[in-house]
């Protein structure tokens, strides 16, 4: 019997990051005749986008998001619900922690519902805001707002999937109930140290002004404040000093003009449109000697877990979903928010570059899961809550 399963995707865009790239492998995942997926996202108009054998990608007429224009956002709770009758799920997923999943929260059919914390608000904004001049539990005493809509969020949904135990433990200690963790994986048969291109690589290092002698680390994401990219160019400054580094960056963002100032009278730093072609970004990662990364508040962190499996050492923070990609021995790891650590930290890989690290970290690169493994646990824990409200029922 097949599983119909409709996401109600906030973040989801064709222009999108991470969250685009999940749940179209979430589409690929799903098995015909055993899951169907619908995902239903914010859009120009009422239309199904895209088919796949496993479900299809529909839209529901919505307003643009006013802070990001390649955004729109769920603003019409009853057409969001007859829309939902309409599919007639087995079980309905939120992946945004604000409105849309409070609308889900409130429909009124006895289907079970499953929260995926594809964001992390607190992490991303307060922490960030306020963590110079106040304490992470004074914090959260006065984001106690927030802490009861994401407990009631916990009363009307069967279960809230976090992709690191980190950010699990902060939900349980915040009083929420049915956390679960499920870590996430990579795309299969896509990231591998099989696509280095030392030519590719001669490029990159190019455009930053350096030889093939010089290291190339190389950081994706948009430009928002939350990804720290000053603090990241700081410490690329502070580490190439005596060192010949070269960073490029791929990505766009409402905030490309503070970062394309931040990087500015830096030679050695240059800024690249983002790569939208799978395998050629498969490449460029392949062909790096590092990935370098500086937000604490990813719920996974899916570029360093591509880069690994494409044979790289990670620098990361100590915190968030970055911080989970650590392994010891091969990447380093920093104080997050710290500018004067990480720049340390790319110093001290620097030092340890050679032959032995690029064999460890590319026979390391089979290790990292990939992601049909993540789906496979998610469908089985939506499976048996099904079976589990249609036995009571």
């Amino acid at each position: 019997m097949t599983m119909r399963i409709v996401d109600v995707c906030a973040f989801y865009a064709p222009q999108g990051g991470g969250v685009k790239t999940y749940v179209e492998r979430k589409l690929r995942a799903a098995v015909p005749g055993r899951q169907h997926v619908t995902v239903l996202a914010p859009g120009e108009g009422d239309a199904v986008v895209t088919r796949f054998p496993g479900g299809e990608i529909r839209t529901m007429k919505a307003p643009l998001f006013p802070l990001d224009a390649r955004y729109r956002y769920f603003n019409d709770e009853t057409a969001l619900h007859r829309m939902l009758d309409r599919l007639a799920p087995d079980l309905v997923e939120a992946s945004s922690p604000w409105g849309s999943a409070a609308m889900v929260g409130r429909w009124s059919a006895p289907v079970p519902r499953a929260l995926i914390m594809h964001a992390d608000p607190l992490a991303a904004y307060a922490y960030r805001w306020f963590g110079g001049i106040a304490s992470r539990q004074a914090i959260d005493r006065g984001f106690d707002w927030f802490w009861r809509h994401l407990r009631r969020l916990d009363a009307r949904f069967d279960m809230v999937v976090s992709a690191n135990a980190r950010l699990t433990d902060r939900l349980r200690a915040g009083g929420l109930r049915h956390c679960h963790t499920i870590a996430m994986g990579v795309e299969p048969g896509l990231f591998s140290p099989l696509r280095r291109d030392e030519a590719l690589r001669t490029r990159l290092l190019r455009r930053c002004g350096l030889s093939p002698d010089a290291m190339l680390l190389v950081a994706l994401g948009r430009h928002s404040s939350e990804k720290r990219w000053p603090m990241v160019f700081d410490a690329v400054r502070a580490a190439g000093y005596d060192r010949p580094v070269g960073l490029v960056l791929f990505g766009d963002g409402r905030e490309q003009g503070k970062v394309v100032r931040s990087a500015a009278g830096n030679p050695h730093i240059h800024l690249a449109a983002p790569v939208t072609d799978r395998p050629a970004l498969a490449a460029i990662l392949a062909s790096a000697d590092a990935l370098v990364h500086g937000c604490e508040a990813e719920t996974f962190c899916m570029v360093a877990a591509e880069a690994k499996a494409s044979g790289l050492p990670v620098i990361v923070p100590d915190e968030g979903g970055a911080g989970d990609q650590f392994r010891p021995g091969l990447d380093e790891r920093y104080t997050a928010t710290s500018g004067a650590a990480l720049a340390d930290a790319i110093r001290r890989l620097i030092d340890r570059q050679g032959p032995a690290l690029r064999d460890a970290t590319v026979r390391a690169a089979a290790d990292v899961p990939g992601m049909d493994a993540h789906f496979d646990r998610l469908f089985a824990l939506y499976a048996a809550q099904a079976g589990e409200v249609a036995h009571a029922a």
